[in-house]
C-alpha cells in the first residue's frame, strides 16, 4: 500500500483533529478495572485503536461501537489476564494492560510489546514501581508476569520520566490500599486524560500534569462516558503541513495549551501562527527560516514531530541542528528524505539539516509512524511525484491522513 502525492500545492482550508492516540490506548486499558460499562468517545478510528479494541474482546470484555461513532466498553465478561502475543505485538502501548489487569485482578500476562522501531525503550522503570506497590514481576520468555495479593500505596521516584511508567504506575495505584507518590512523573496531555476519566470512575488522582502525581486507591471504580483529548500531535504535523507547503491552514479541534511549544518554534521559522480557542490558524512563510530544535519531554518540544519538523527544515533558508534526546534511533528516515534532495547529515542524535531550495519527487518508504509523516510532508512540498510505501505505519496513529489532506488541497490518494 502506498500514497501517491502530487507536491507543490499549498494547503487551504480547515483539517479536524481527531482523539489523541496516546490518549486512548491507555483510557481503554483502563475501561477494564470498572465494575460496569464505559462509553469512549472521540476514539480516533487508527490501527493501534483497532488492534487493542480486538485484544479487550480477546480477554473477554465485550465492545460495541454506537450510533454517535463512541465505543461501549463492558467489562464484566473478563475471563482471562493473558493478553495475547500476536495481538500484543502489534503496538507499543499493550504493556498498560500489566496495571490495569494487575489492579482488578491481582495478576496480568503480557508479553513484551511491538511498535515502531525508534530505538531502545526498556521497561524497567515499569518493573521498578509495579515492585514497589508489591507486587512480583519476572519476565519469562519475553513475557512480563504480575501477580499480587494485595497492592499497597508506595513512594515511586522515576530514575528516568517515562510516560509509559508513569501510566501503569498510576494505572495499578488507583486500586491499591493506601496511597501512592510518583516523583518525576511525566506531564504528558494524555496522562492528564487519564487521571480526568480514572477520577469520573471514582478514582482519585491528583497532580497530573505535574511532575509529582498523588493517588489515594479506591476499591472500585464504575463505568462513565468520557471524551478522548484531541491528538496534539497530529494538529501540529499539520501545522508543519502548512508551512511545508506555503499553506494557509485552520486546525481545528484542538487544545492550545497543548501547542504553545511547537507554536513558538513555527513563529521562529516564519510562520503566523493565531490560536483561538479551539483552533489554529496557521500561515506559512514563502520558505522557513532554518531554527534549531531540541527533543524534550512536555512541554518541551516532543520527539513524535521531530521527523515532520527535518521534513519541513529541508527546505528552509539556511542549517538548522536538530537534537534527539528521547530515542536513540529516530533519524532512520533521514536517508529517504535525501533521495528526495534533502541535505541532511546524522551524528548520533543529531542532525545537521542544511536546507535546499527544492526537493523532488521519489520513491520512499516509511519505517515507523512519525517517519512516515514526515515523507509526506516532504512529498506534499517537492517538486513532481511521490510515492509513499509504508503507509500501514501511518494508519497506526493518524486517521485517514489522505482524506484529510485532500480536502484542504493537496494531490494526494492512496493506492492499495
Amino acid at each position: 500500500m502506498k500514497f501517491v502525492i502530487h507536491g507543490e500545492k499549498p494547503l487551504k482550508g480547515r483539517i479536524r483533529v481527531s482523539g489523541s492516540k496516546n490518549a486512548a490506548v491507555a483510557i481503554l486499558p483502563a475501561a477494564l478495572m470498572a465494575d460496569s460499562p464505559s462509553v469512549i468517545e472521540n476514539l480516533p478510528d487508527i490501527t493501534d485503536v483497532q488492534v487493542f479494541r480486538e485484544i479487550l474482546s480477546n480477554l473477554g470484555a465485550r465492545l460495541e461501537g454506537l450510533p454517535s461513532g463512541a465505543v461501549m466498553v463492558d467489562p464484566n465478561g473478563l475471563d482471562t489476564t493473558c493478553a495475547p502475543y500476536e495481538l500484543v505485538k502489534r503496538l507499543r502501548a499493550s504493556y498498560y494492560l500489566v496495571g490495569a489487569l494487575l489492579a482488578r485482578f491481582g495478576k496480568a500476562e503480557v508479553a513484551l510489546p511491538g511498535g515502531c522501531d525508534i530505538g531502545l525503550r526498556p521497561v524497567d522503570q515499569h518493573i521498578k514501581g509495579l515492585r514497589a506497590l508489591g507486587a512480583e514481576v519476572t519476565m519469562e520468555h519475553g513475557i512480563i508476569k504480575a501477580r499480587a495479593q494485595k497492592l499497597r500505596g508506595a513512594q515511586v521516584y522515576l530514575d528516568v520520566t517515562s510516560v509509559g511508567a508513569t501510566i501503569n504506575i498510576m494505572l495499578a495505584a488507583t486500586m491499591a490500599e493506601g496511597t501512592t507518590v510518583i516523583e518525576n512523573a511525566a506531564k504528558e496531555p494524555h496522562i492528564v486524560d487519564l487521571a480526568n476519566y480514572l477520577n469520573a470512575m471514582g478514582g482519585k488522582v491528583q497532580g497530573a500534569g505535574t511532575d509529582v502525581i498523588k493517588i489515594r486507591g479506591v476499591e472500585r471504580l464504575h463505568g462513565v462516558t468520557h471524551s478522548v483529548i484531541p491528538d496534539e500531535i497530529e494538529a501540529s504535523t499539520y501545522m508543519l503541513a502548512a508551512i511545508a507547503t506555503q499553506g494557509d491552514l485552520i486546525i481545528q479541534n484542538t487544545i492550545s495549551k497543548h501547542l504553545e511549544s511547537v507554536a513558538a518554534k513555527l513563529r521562529e521559522v516564519g510562520a503566523v501562527v493565531e490560536m483561538n480557542g479551539e483552533q489554529v490558524h496557521v500561515l506559512g512563510p514563502e520558505r522557513p527560516k532554518a531554527a534549531n530544535v531540541k527533543t524534550l519531554p512536555y512541554p518541551g518540544f516532543p520527539t513524535d514531530l521531530q521527523q515532520p519538523y527535518v521534513a519541513t527544515m529541508a527546505r528552509a533558508d539556511g542549517i538548522s541542528v536538530v537534537q534527539e534526546t528521547i530515542y536513540d534511533n529516530r533519524f532512520g528516515y533521514a536517508n529517504e528524505l535525501v533521495r528526495m534532495g534533502a541535505s541532511i547529515r546524522v551524528d548520533g542524535r543529531t542532525a545537521i539539516v542544511e536546507g535546499v531550495e527544492r526537493l523532488y519527487g521519489a520513491p520512499v518508504r516509511a519505517g515507523d509512524l512519525r517517519a512516515g509523516a514526515a515523507l509526506v510532508l516532504a512529498g506534499l512540498s517537492a517538486k513532481g511525484t511521490t510515492e509513499v510505501y509504508g503507509v500501514e505505519f501511518i494508519d497506526r496513529g493518524y486517521e485517514h491522513m489522505e482524506k484529510k489532506l485532500a480536502a484542504a488541497g493537496a494531490d494526494i490518494v492512496r493506492v492499495e
